[in-house]
């Protein structure tokens, strides 16, 4: 399977008569853009605002961020995008996508209160996030207040997908400035062409809880489903979507999934010195009966693929520590060596317990941070959604938003703060 990204680095976006990309900048017609939002007639007002790196500027509080992206048809003509939402099964994964590269949107609305965050694109918070480095497209709604919760987050789920396919739609004639291009057989090809490497797995843990806990995959909502086997490629295109409200600072956003940094990490070693197998996106269940499922399928799936090793990645945080745990236990007592990737709930001094459950079966664990870090950021000039969110967010507190604008909050109310992934900004260095 072949797939080529035609990325198209975006560097600043501003209104305009006309969408589109010239020379790295996106331009914007904003009548026309909040006219594509609002054909969902569930939203009572729509609001799109800009927000740029360096600039004193806040969101709040956020749901869901989407890197700007289409498929393209051989002809150049666009195939849509997000499979199962706006675009055809089986499109993800193979032929040309058209990426604007530094340019997100960034969906903002309290949905459930305290499973939201916010980006602040300067000052300290900023170092925290990927997106205060991004070129943020920002909307914010006004559900039409007759909605249930689950109504208004799909809504605003589905406006998120739309707005950036139609940005990367506008913007397809732009000339590419790189061209990514990720391409591995299946994974018997795979076998013969490399027998001697090591087959590494990646099992990516997926928030499957309902409650507005939910990831889809190919448009289909996981909490109804068994772990599934995708080619990577899958994954770094489009085919899985954010449509949860976790707590922000472990929240995978689509964006993350678009951009998945261990799948790229494996992908540039496949053939080197390893054998990536793929990624396997796998439920986290609320019950402890789904969650012993889930891990003993994964362990089965990872041992009849003959995989060496496997990466466990995590997404949040309490209730998924037992899934995390299970998953490790259960791939090394078959004997396949596995990494966990998980941020740690440590309490505010850090002398806590990381996780909520253990399993002496861990033999390396990659911590992404603690998430009860307490950070100081200060007043921005523009805060774009809703400031008193802070109250209700988890993190934060009613008196965590001072009368001058500035917060004192945990380090898990900043979107993508300890991503466990492993997309965020701060590591270690060993001397």
């Amino acid at each position: 399977m072949r797939l080529e990204l035609h990325e198209v680095v975006i560097r600043r976006i501003q209104w305009g008569d006309r969408t589109g990309a010239w020379n790295g900048v996106l331009t914007v017609n904003r009548e026309e853009a909040a006219a594509e939002v609002a054909k969902d007639e569930r939203f009572a007002s729509v609001c799109l605002d800009l927000a740029h790196p360096g600039e004193k500027v806040r969101i709040i509080p956020v749901k869901d961020v989407v890197e700007p992206r289409v498929k393209l048809a051989r002809s150049g003509e666009p195939l849509g995008y997000f499979p199962g939402f706006f675009a055809p099964a089986g499109t993800a994964g193979k032929g040309v996508t058209l990426v604007l590269r530094g340019a997100a949107v960034v969906t903002c609305g309290p949905i459930v209160a305290f499973q939201e965050g916010f980006i602040d694109m300067s000052g300290p918070g900023a170092a925290y996030t990927p997106f205060s480095e991004t070129a943020n497209l920002v909307l914010t709604v006004e559900p039409d207040p007759r909605l249930t919760k689950h109504a208004y987050e799909e809504a605003l789920r589905l406006a998120g997908l739309r707005l950036a396919v139609y940005l990367a739609t506008a913007a397809r004639n732009a000339t590419p400035d790189a061209i990514s291009v990720y391409e591995k057989g299946n994974v018997s090809d795979e076998a013969i062409r490399l027998p001697d490497l090591p087959r590494v797995l990646h099992v990516c843990m997926a928030i499957t809880q309902g409650l507005l806990h939910d990831t889809f995959v190919h448009g289909g909502d996981m909490k109804a489903s068994l772990p599934v086997l995708l080619h990577p490629n899958e994954v770094l295109d489009g085919a899985v979507v954010s449509g949860n409200c976790v707590s922000a600072c472990d929240k995978n956003t689509t964006w993350h999934h678009q951009n998945d940094p261990v799948v790229r990490a494996l992908y540039r070693r496949h053939g080197e010195d390893l054998n990536f197998l793929g990624v396997v996106v796998t439920p986290e269940d609320v019950r402890l009966a789904g969650k012993e499922r889930a891990a003993s399928m994964n362990a089965a799936l990872a041992e009849s693929l003959g995989a060496r090793g496997v990466i466990v990645t995590e997404e949040g945080y309490g209730n998924p520590d037992t899934d995390l745990c299970l998953n490790a236990k259960q791939m090394e007592c078959r004997g396949i060596r596995t990494v966990i990737i998980a941020d740690e709930a440590a309490g505010t001094d850090g002398a806590s317990q990381g996780l909520a459950d253990s399993a002496p079966e861990i033999a390396a664990f990659v911590s992404t941070g603690n998430v009860n870090e307490m950070i100081e950021v200060p007043a921005m000039e523009r805060v774009l959604g809703y400031p008193d969110a802070i109250a209700l967010l988890s993190g934060g507190a009613p008196e965590s938003l001072r009368p001058d604008g500035s917060m004192f909050v945990e380090l898990q109310s900043v979107i993508g703060s300890t991503c466990e992934l492993g997309a965020g900004r701060w590591g270690c260095a060993e001397f």
